[in-house]
């Protein structure tokens, strides 16, 4: 259960992630508030996370999952390059969350 607490934590951090990218530094209320909201239950998951899986692990895949997300949706939102260096690199973030979660099993 632990571990589905910590994807959903992952999943949030990248909402605040992309979110940042709205609020136009803080400038526009909505996206802001929203911003700071995903912050918030982002690491509150994450600490929740904590309290059965090494604290390493949990930080590691919560931020592979945030910069994984996060670098998917700005391919896709913001146009970012996307090209086969970076989705390799990328690959080698998934490859190190997995063997993460295998480590820890």
């Amino acid at each position: 259960m632990n571990w589905i607490i910590l994807i959903l934590a992952g999943l949030f951090e990248i909402g605040w992630a992309i979110g940042l990218k709205y609020t136009e530094g803080f400038t526009r209320f909505w996206p802001s508030a929203g911003t700071v909201l995903a912050m918030i239950v982002s690491m509150g998951l994450l600490g929740i996370a904590m309290r059965s899986l090494p604290v390493g692990t949990a930080y590691a895949v919560w931020v592979g999952v945030g910069a994984v997300g996060t670098v998917i949706l700005g391919i896709i939102l913001f146009d970012e390059p996307s090209n086969m260096l970076r989705l390799l690199s990328v690959g080698f973030i998934v490859a190190g969350i997995i063997g993460l979660k295998l480590a820890s099993s």
